[in-house]
């Protein structure tokens, strides 16, 4: 992985240096991968000044020259797939079956919208009278910030940036500190493409809230986007009001997955495997609460448990690995805190939650769970199944919606009125209907209430990066 492994940086096509460094650990070894420098403030202020500088030049370009960037780099990711798998492993541990299955994911959002920069369309509207004509078209908003979460390291970068730069915009990205080296190989990948220098810079630091304060207060930055927990979006919200900038906010969710009398009880225990334990259930759609009608409560658990004690755990980079390890120590110490608490109010617990050492945490099934326990409440961020049980339809939807969040739900019924009926009723942003795994670069990706605002990927995708201008002339 060496040819894609940067320790610095990257601002205005180069690698930028700071005396002052962090560490980049492997969360299955919890050792140091490399020591990487952080950002000071002056390399915050170049970066947003060559993003200006580069946005000048990138909106004056057209679609085609941009779509045919943005596939070249589609192509330097899927050749380096391999390696950049590899390396996401290291730094974020999911498995290398999993992190390859994001880079083909994240690689299909770049894929997207080469295709979509083609296709920013205006309209001609029809004239109110015999002596105007009414017109409007798209233009790029302008210099764009973003922060990522740790648990797509690619997937959330690209969707953000692909779009921007498909629409004309260039961009500053802060990724996690905890993952910033996938960033940095898709920032140099991108470069090799030919993406306008300064139009792609990646900003690494420890020091999340210095270098948001920095971008939100900047004039020059007009489109602030952010995926993460709801209470720093909330912050970064205030934040980027006195400018009043565009936002994006992909916020926290707390997802039901609901089982229905009449599912195919084999596929939706076979769905909530994949919307639960995908990347150790480190994931903002996974499926958080369970519920299950009554009276196929037991199929369901029997089914679950043989399922969930079969799961393997252990280093990402083994190819027995079903679970890789969780990000950091207070990742495992909330998941640990939670099942404990669940299990003293009344919680009946299934699976061994032996001590696996480290950041490993064993995957577990909780029966019994009711609105009395923290983790009925929470996002769990880990293998932890949570089972509530439920009697009718209308009461499961109440539950289902009694919550500030609404990213993803899930629901398995066998039942079309049923179907109609609850895809209707649940307030969320996205629905799976007997699936588990709902996310596609071609499909709008977004919640509503407090679990944000705007919409990644589809041609939705493409619209959050520009502004519609109307243009009236007298004839």
């Amino acid at each position: 992985m060496d040819n894609l492994l940067f320790n610095d940086s990257f601002i205005n096509g180069e690698f930028y240096s700071t005396e002052k460094h962090f560490s980049v650990d492997d969360p299955a070894t919890q050792q140091s991968i490399m020591m990487v420098s952080d950002i000071d403030d002056d390399g915050v202020h170049k970066a947003i000044n060559a993003a200006h500088g580069a946005f000048i030049k990138l909106k004056a370009t057209n679609a085609t020259t941009r779509s045919n960037v943005l596939m070249r780099w589609f192509e330097l990711v899927m050749q380096h797939k391999q390696t950049l798998a590899e390396l996401m492993t290291k730094e974020q541990g999911k498995p290398l079956k999993e992190a390859l299955g994001e880079v083909e994911y994240g690689a299909g959002f770049i894929k997207w919208f080469a295709e979509q920069a083609k296709r920013s369309y205006g309209d001609v509207i029809p004239a109110t009278d015999d002596n105007h004509r009414l017109t409007s078209f798209k233009q790029p908003i302008g210099v764009v910030a973003g922060i990522t979460p740790w648990n797509f390291p690619i997937a959330m970068v690209t969707r953000k940036v692909a779009p921007a730069y498909a629409a004309g915009c260039s961009f500053v990205l802060k990724p996690s500190e905890h993952t910033p080296l996938c960033a940095l190989a898709l920032a140099y990948l991108a470069d090799q493409a030919g993406f306008e220098k300064g139009a792609f810079n990646v900003l690494l630091s420890e020091n999340a809230k210095m270098v948001g304060e920095l971008l939100t207060e900047s004039e020059l930055v007009r489109k602030f986007t952010f995926t993460g927990s709801t209470g720093v979006g909330k912050q970064l919200l205030a934040q980027c009001a006195p400018t009043i900038k565009r936002t994006s906010m992909e916020l926290g969710g707390n997802a039901p997955f609901i089982i229905f009398d009449n599912a195919d009880l084999d596929e939706a225990v076979t769905g909530l495997m994949g919307a639960k334990f995908r990347n150790g259930g480190q994931t903002c759609v996974a499926a958080n609460r369970i519920f299950v009608q009554r009276s196929v409560l037991d199929q369901v658990v029997d089914k679950l448990a043989k399922k969930v004690t079969a799961l393997k755990v252990g280093n990402g980079l083994d190819d027995a690995t079903d679970i890789g390890p969780l990000i950091y120590p207070k990742a495992k110490q909330k998941v640990q805190e939670l099942v404990a608490d669940a299990k003293a109010k009344g919680a009946v617990q299934i699976g061994d939650n032996v001590e696996l050492g480290g950041n490993y945490q064993a995957p577990l099934i909780l029966n019994g769970v009711t609105a009395e326990m923290d983790i009925y409440h929470q996002e769990v961020f880990g293998p932890v199944v949570s089972i509530i049980v439920f009697d009718e339809e209308p009461e499961v939807l109440a539950l289902a919606n009694d919550v500030p969040y609404g990213l993803a739900a899930y629901f398995y019924s066998q039942d079309l009125k049923q179907i109609y009926r609850v895809s209707e009723a649940l307030e969320y942003g996205m629905v799976g209907i007997n699936e588990g795994l709902i996310s596609n670069p071609v499909a709008p990706f977004g919640g509503v209430k407090q679990s944000g605002l705007g919409r990644e990927g589809g041609h939705q995708g493409l619209d959050e990066y520009l502004e519609e201008k109307y243009v009236c002339m007298k004839i």
